[in-house]
């Protein structure tokens, strides 16, 4: 399925995609692992930010050990069969508190 066949919130930017799809490749991992793994350039606390936010909007459940795994939405969204561009918009301020 083709990034561009999927229909995103306005607020997800393009890392969240590599984040879900390799989330859907390994079930859970961490935000260090996630950095590690699939960015060169982008830290573990921005990931984790990512995650955060993704977490808020249901797209991921992030439990013990700091490891994320996504919802069983978010397998539906990446197929291209979900429309989350209506779904509850994270701001940081929502997620903070």
């Amino acid at each position: 399925m083709s990034t561009s066949d999927r229909r995103n919130g306005r607020w997800m930017k393009r890392e969240d995609e590599r984040i879900l799809e390799y989330l859907d490749e390994t079930g859970l991992a961490t935000p260090a692992l996630i950095s590690r793994e699939i960015f060169k350039s982008i830290s573990p606390g921005h990931v984790e930010e990512r995650l955060k936010m993704m977490e808020y909007a249901e797209r991921v459940f992030c439990g013990g050990f700091e490891s994320c795994e996504m919802t069983l939405t978010v397998k539906i969204y990446l197929n291209g069969q979900l429309d989350v561009s209506n779904r509850p918009t994270p701001t940081v301020d929502r997620v903070l508190r």
